[in-house]
């Protein structure tokens, strides 16, 4: 089962996502803040990270460039999910590591042609249908 590390702050935000996703046949893995999703990402090598830029502890770009700088995470995708939508921030984004960009509100049916094109791009896991 392809594993996805959903880091959310936002309560309301992370059950919506991660339990359409779970519908969708992911297995999801939750985080918080920047500071558990580097931990998280590191421990649990999952398939793909969907990745809040603004969070507690450490942001978005912080935690995506350790989760990088990390030999064993270097090959796993991170999308960002961002409510700013200005062109800086998705190459501010692309710097810090993430391999793709989405806005808020979501378009979950985008967000899951980038999750399958990642996934097929890396190789390992394979997209629930």
């Amino acid at each position: 089962m392809t594993r996805i590390l959903l880091v959310e702050d936002n309560e309301m935000n992370r059950d919506m996502l991660s339990r359409r996703l779970a519908r969708k046949g992911f297995e999801v893995l939750l985080a918080v803040d920047g500071e558990q999703a580097v931990t998280m990402t590191v421990a649990e090598l999952p398939d793909l990270v969907l990745l809040d830029m603004n969070l507690p502890l450490k942001d978005g770009w912080s935690a995506a460039r350790e989760i990088r700088a990390d030999p064993r995470c270097r090959g796993i995708p991170i999308i960002a999910l961002t409510a700013h939508a200005m062109s800086d921030d998705r190459s501010r984004a692309l710097a810090a590591g993430c391999d793709d960009y989405e806005t808020k509100p979501l378009d979950f049916a985008r967000l899951l042609d980038k999750i399958a094109l990642l996934l097929e791009a890396r190789g390992g896991a394979d997209a629930p249908a």
